[in-house]
């Protein structure tokens, strides 16, 4: 059940629509601002065809997903980023969340893995020098990293044929740029 979010987030990018244009000094509102089709292709290594914004909010949560659609589809990239609903009143924050999943896992070593892992995924990987906190979850699809800064967190996965190390390699360069804009 631990991973039940992080299914839950790589399968609700499911999005619709177009990213609107990032104002200089304006708060991040859409995952689309966060990284440029250009970022993407140079880390990718293919054409981005086109960009697709989406957001919902479950009453304590807003997500802001973006899915970068490659030429080559399964070179496609997902975005989401994660804050507190501004028109709910929880006093739950991401921040909050982030503690309550991945805590439990800071002081883990690393594991080998057996059957049952790569049927249900790794245990997260603690990831160092990326925003306040990241984590690494792998699984036989590939995998996603979640990076929290301040009362945020963003979640990266990125698609093609390339093995674990390399998409995780990717994928925090990817952060590396959205951080920025965070």
């Amino acid at each position: 059940m631990r991973t039940l979010l992080f299914v839950c987030v790589a399968t609700s990018l499911l999005v619709v629509g177009g990213c609107k244009e990032r104002r200089p000094g304006a708060v991040v509102r859409d995952a689309c601002n966060l990284l440029s089709k250009e970022e993407v292709e140079s880390v990718q290594g293919a054409p981005i065809n086109d960009t697709k914004s989406g957001e919902s909010s479950d009453g304590v949560f807003v997500v802001s997903k973006c899915f970068y659609t490659a030429a080559e589809f399964s070179k496609s990239v997902t975005l989401a980023l994660v804050r507190s609903d501004p028109k709910q009143g929880s006093g739950r924050s991401p921040k909050d969340f982030w503690k309550e999943k991945f805590d439990p896992y800071q002081d883990e070593e690393p594991k080998t893995n057996s059957g049952d892992e790569k049927e249900q995924g790794s245990a997260p990987k603690k990831i160092e020098g990326l925003g306040d906190n990241a984590y690494w979850v792998g699984n036989r699809f590939g995998g996603m990293l979640y990076v929290l800064k301040g009362d945020a967190f963003i979640s990266i996965g990125v698609g093609g044929s390339d093995d674990l190390e390399t998409k995780l390699k990717k994928s925090k360069a990817l952060a590396e740029k959205a951080l920025q804009r965070l």
